[in-house]
């Protein structure tokens, strides 16, 4: 059976990164998020297992320990990490696999597994970008203006990707996300693993 691909996908807040992704996942078979853990509260309306994998300070710190964690961030009071072992099950199983994660996760990712493909993803321009961020109607002027410069210093590091989307209209930027995606499966190693028989037959 032919392994899956690992692809690393990671934007500044505000360029869609989540819907696409998500949109992704419900178009394209055979691909999955990973869940991240972490140590926060479980918020109404999320599903343990499904948003995040909620656990202690006390796991969290054990399953680092054992090296347990492809990449991990603390964010104000609470920890973040990608389960080694859950994504490489995975991986294993045949599946592709997503990791929606920032630059910083993205290098230490790429130390333990070399073999991915990595895609950022930026706005057309940064009033598109402004204008996403107060759409959502929750934040204060104080918090976007933070958010904006997250985002300027997140974009800094778009160079370090295998493939770059923007995007400016969904629809067209699922579709790019979709065609990596499917040329990556195409690729010789990976269709050599998976029609083996057939082409040991073709062959004979």
């Amino acid at each position: 059976m032919a392994t899956g691909t690992l692809f690393i996908v990671s934007a500044p807040s505000g360029a869609g990164k989540t819907s696409l992704v998500k949109a992704l996942c419900e178009r394209v078979p055979g691909i999955a998020l990973s869940v991240s853990h972490t140590t926060r509260a479980q918020r109404p309306g999320e599903q343990d297992g499904v948003d995040y994998h909620f656990v202690t300070q006390e796991a969290f710190a054990a399953k680092r320990a054992a090296g347990d964690f492809l990449e991990y961030a603390q964010v104000f009071d609470h920890f973040y990490g990608t389960s080694k072992s859950a994504v490489e099950a995975l991986l294993a199983a045949g599946k592709d696999v997503i990791l929606e994660i920032d630059w910083q996760g993205a290098r230490q990712v790429r130390q333990w597994m070399p073999q991915n493909l990595s895609i950022f993803i930026l706005p057309p321009s940064k009033q598109a970008l402004e204008q996403r961020l107060r759409g959502r109607g929750q934040d204060s002027e104080a918090v976007i203006a933070r958010r904006m410069r997250d985002a300027q210093a997140e974009m800094q590091h778009y160079d370090e990707y295998d493939y770059l989307v923007i995007n400016d209209e969904f629809s067209v930027a699922l579709e790019e996300l979709r065609c990596i995606v499917l040329a990556q499966r195409l690729r010789l190693p990976t269709q050599q693993a998976k029609f083996t028989p057939v082409i040991e037959e073709l062959l004979a």
